[in-house]
């Protein structure tokens, strides 16, 4: 592994390198002898180049979160601090955290890591072992 991608801490391979690909596969060398002198995977860089016309990354499909992952890891320490905390009061704690949500994704947030039963109080249980 290169140094540049420990660095970057990504599977994908650094767009430099991806145009340098495309450019040994324009000056007619196969697949084979690229990815032996690159050694990296070539035909889906290639196939990438042939479609879109670039090796940029392109935008991923699909709706972006509500909550990222911080908030979410911040909701759950605030259920395993207090198991009988109501989803109000953590949509309160999700709001001053600066990312307001509804209660529903708040639940499923929960729901997602295992935080599943809801107190006819509106309080959350755990059905982990804390």
């Amino acid at each position: 592994m290169s140094e540049q991608m420990r660095i970057m801490g990504s599977k994908e391979l650094p767009e430099d390198l991806r145009d340098r690909i495309v450019a040994r596969h324009r000056s007619g060398q196969g697949y084979k002898k690229i990815s032996a002198a690159l050694k990296n995977t070539v035909a889906s860089i290639i196939l990438k180049w042939k479609t879109f016309g670039t090796t940029r990354t392109l935008p991923r499909a699909g709706r972006p979160a509500k909550l990222s992952y911080r908030g979410r890891r911040a909701l759950v320490r605030e259920v395993k601090k207090n198991p009988k905390i109501t989803v109000a009061e953590l949509q309160r704690c999700s709001r001053e955290m600066g990312e307001s949500c509804r209660k529903s994704t708040i639940t499923a947030a929960l729901h997602q890591s295992g935080f599943m039963a809801e107190w006819p109080d509106g309080s959350l249980s755990s059905v982990q072992d804390t």
